[in-house]
């Protein structure tokens, strides 16, 4: 069943997220690591870039020792977090000239706009060296740095959420979607992700629950594309019946 690379699944997540939990090398204790949450834009290769005061703890932190790592969780944190995708990238936060990346940072928090003026605030990117992804229990692996930084998010990232609402709205359809592409005779059906290449559902019958994965006939470009194909689809399970 075609599914997204991890380095796929691990870009898409990193330009839905905005905040992480950087960890850097405590100065104050060494040995230890000290967390900070930290609102980011990623840039065309995935590379997380900060906006940070050097008065704040992490930034002394990172001037004695710049290797550091940012965690990063799903925008919507409801359900079980163990349940849900999650990335840490690895890396050097290495200061960055503010044209490189400044655009990028206010397309994202325009509010920072009002810190420029001041000589404390710095930007700095994560030089990613290393990936490691969690999609959910069961799916988890170390991602090449040459794989992340060519991989792309998916097309659905952004409309995603709004696609599941819809499908969902007609849980009587996904069941025969169920039935006629993937041969389960289920109770009750919804679906719960959605990329270009296919998506899951969540099968309830009695009180069994499981999910099956089920594929687009072809590569999805954008929600337009998503639309009509998952209309085509659910034509031809309303006709198998």
């Amino acid at each position: 069943m075609p599914e997204p690379s991890l380095a796929e699944r691990a870009r898409t997540l990193v330009s839905l997220a905005r905040v992480g939990v950087l960890a850097t090398h405590s100065r104050r204790c060494p040995g230890f690591p000290f967390g900070s949450v930290m609102p980011y834009a990623a840039d065309a290769l995935g590379r997380p870039v900060v906006f940070i005061s050097s008065m704040a703890m992490h930034t002394q932190n990172l001037h004695q020792d710049p290797r550091a790592s940012l965690l990063i969780t799903p925008p919507d944190s409801s359900g079980d977090p163990l349940g849900s995708a999650r990335v840490t990238l690895v890396g050097t936060a290495a200061e960055v000239p503010a044209d490189e990346v400044r655009d990028l940072y206010l397309a994202r928090y325009e509010q920072s706009r009002y810190w420029q003026q001041y000589s404390d605030f710095a930007y700095r990117r994560l030089e990613v060296s290393d990936v490691y992804f969690i999609g959910g229990f069961g799916v988890m692996g170390w991602v090449a740095t040459e794989e992340y930084a060519r991989a792309r998010p998916d097309p659905l990232a952004q409309t995603g959420p709004e696609i599941l609402r819809r499908m969902n709205a007609d849980p009587d359809a996904l069941v025969r979607m169920a039935r006629c592409f993937a041969g389960e005779t289920a109770g009750e059906a919804s679906m719960t992700a959605i990329d270009r290449l296919g998506f899951h559902l969540r099968l309830k019958t009695g009180d069994r629950v499981h999910g099956r994965r089920i594929a687009f006939p072809r590569e999805i470009g954008d929600a337009d594309e998503a639309g009509a194909v998952l209309a085509e689809m659910l034509r031809e399970a309303a006709s198998s019946e």
